[in-house]
């Protein structure tokens, strides 16, 4: 059993080292480094945290609130930081659904066959 998690540590070695999550680590640190994104990040999190309490509470959010979180949530959505790394998520998650399809095809496989290694 230890040899398949020594494998899965290899691919998620494997994937660290793509173009595609490089990418992503480089986007994601430059959002960190944005002040401006950082403070809308907050500013939408508190937004949807009041947003959350007032509907479990019972109540509908005001036309204020909505307002305020959509006002928030569009400035953050225009932000070239951002949109990088939503477009760098974009492309890891590609690889990652190829990546994903590629197991499964292997556990189909691995199913059909007569070997049975064991654990």
């Amino acid at each position: 059993m230890a040899g398949i998690f020594d494998m899965a540590k290899d691919l998620g070695n494997s994937l660290a080292r793509t173009d595609e999550y490089q990418a992503l680590k480089r986007a994601s640190d430059a959002a960190e480094e944005d002040r401006d994104l950082v403070e809308l990040r907050n500013r939408i999190q508190s937004l949807e945290a009041e947003l959350q309490a007032t509907m479990q509470s019972g109540q509908e959010p005001s036309e204020e609130m909505k307002s305020s979180y959509g006002q928030v949530a569009e400035e953050l959505q225009a932000m070239p930081a951002f949109q990088r790394v939503v477009a760098a998520q974009t492309n890891f998650e590609k690889v990652m659904y190829k990546v994903n399809e590629t197991v499964a095809k292997g556990i189909e496989e691995g199913a059909q066959s007569r070997i049975i290694i064991a654990s």
